[in-house]
């Protein structure tokens, strides 16, 4: 398969976007597993295990990044707003 396009795509649990969570809000929104047969497990492995997820960003001036290290007053916020 070959795909061309500019811009990124950044996936759950890379340093982007390390919160393996949002996968659950994927699947949701885009009914994922109602369309493609692709599972969740308990602990947000995919099912198929061959199968690939992110978002695409498809801008020219996209760049990656990494999350640094948070302080703890930012982990209890993040917990409280994902009802955690």
């Amino acid at each position: 398969l070959k795909v061309r396009y500019q811009g990124i795509r950044p996936a759950p649990g890379y340093p982007s976007q390390p919160d393996h969570t949002e996968k659950q809000s994927m699947w949701s929104i885009m009914k994922v597993q109602e369309t493609t047969g692709i599972e969740l497990t308990e602990s947000l492995a995919m099912l198929p295990a061959a199968s690939v997820s992110g978002l695409y960003f498809a801008h020219p001036d996209s760049k990656y990044f990494a999350v640094g290290k948070i302080q703890k007053d930012q982990v209890r916020s993040y917990a409280e707003r994902k009802k955690m």
